[in-house]
């Protein structure tokens, strides 16, 4: 099991890294001593949520996008043996190459509704999750 302290750190230390740049640098321009950020780095300090902010700015890494790392390699963790771990924003996603498909026949209930214009009937207890937006703000809507 990953604390969420090492999680954030991972996610900080990669994001670093893939600037090039030192942990002098970017403690510098956080404003932050050396010795803690590379403590957070390692995981070893809990990091507020001020200081994450300051070395996300730091970084020019949105905060949302540290969390998002961290929150999908909890995940990731949590999922049974064999499942597919959730899919990276689509700024940072590249797309697979599409396969298709054999027959007809073998198509997904679902697919072959989408394609014929009908409508799949749902329980009362299936929940459908749409993952909310890359970018732009977030709208909520009440079930009628």
């Amino acid at each position: 099991m990953t604390l969420l302290r090492e999680a954030i750190g991972d996610s900080l230390r990669r994001a670093r890294l893939a600037q090039s740049r030192t942990l002098r640098e970017v403690s510098t321009s956080a404003r932050v001593s050396l010795g803690y950020l590379s403590e957070v780095e390692r995981g070893r300090k809990e990091a507020s949520s001020e200081l994450l902010a300051a070395i996300c700015e730091a970084l020019d890494v949105p905060l949302s996008r540290v969390l998002w790392d961290v929150s999908t390699a909890i995940a990731g963790e949590d999922l049974p043996a064999g499942a597919a771990p959730a899919r990276e924003p689509a700024e940072a996603a590249t797309p697979a190459p599409a396969e298709p498909a054999a027959e007809p026949a073998a198509a997904e209930p679902a697919a072959a509704s989408a394609a014929t214009g009908t409508r799949t009937q749902v329980d009362g207890e299936t929940r459908i999750v749409i993952p909310a937006p890359t970018n732009g703000p977030l709208v909520l809507v009440e079930a009628a």
